[in-house]
């Protein structure tokens, strides 16, 4: 998609922000979930842009489509959260899932990020297929490192070197 564009976040995107993963969380995913039960929505600088992490947003025609976050956990490591693409720009037609994990991986080997962790939960089978198409393999929860912040739902973990990608 030509207007597509992959870019870090900046204040004036907060609220489009929420508007995209609002909705996913409590219309698709059942979550019974607001805002304010998420402060890093809307501290998103101090919380994800500060280290070696990063928020990118993916814009289409002015309009926030998609996101995705890496918070820097120490040692090198990273935790990738809060990627959410709105349903109607899922898919290869558009690829935006893609890009913004492309371009997140980009910036963690930039910062020398030496391995990203991720938490998502068993039903989520698209995501499962997708971050194993993209080198991330299964761990145990026993392998994770202790900074790395899990989520309650979370059932399923995945890891990955950047470098390898």
């Amino acid at each position: 998609m030509s207007s597509l564009v992959i870019r870090p976040f900046v204040p004036a995107d907060e609220q489009g922000v929420i508007d995209v993963i609002l909705p996913i969380q409590r219309e698709e995913f059942g979550l019974a979930i607001t805002a304010a039960d998420q402060p890093d929505l809307r501290a998103i600088p101090a919380f994800y842009q500060t280290g070696s992490g990063e928020f990118l947003v993916a814009e289409h025609q002015g309009r926030i489509v998609g996101t995705i976050a890496m918070k820097d956990i120490g040692s090198g490591q990273g935790a990738l959260r809060k990627m959410f693409v709105a349903a109607e720009f899922r898919g290869s037609k558009f690829g935006v899932a893609r890009a913004l994990l492309d371009r997140l991986l980009e910036c963690a080997r930039s910062v020398g990020l030496q391995e990203v962790f991720l938490g998502t939960t068993d039903r989520f089978l698209a995501a499962h297929r997708f971050y194993e198409k993209h080198g991330f393999h299964l761990i145990d929860a026993a392998e994770l490192p202790e900074s790395f912040p899990r989520m309650a739902v979370d059932t399923r973990f995945y890891a990955l070197k950047p470098g390898s990608a």
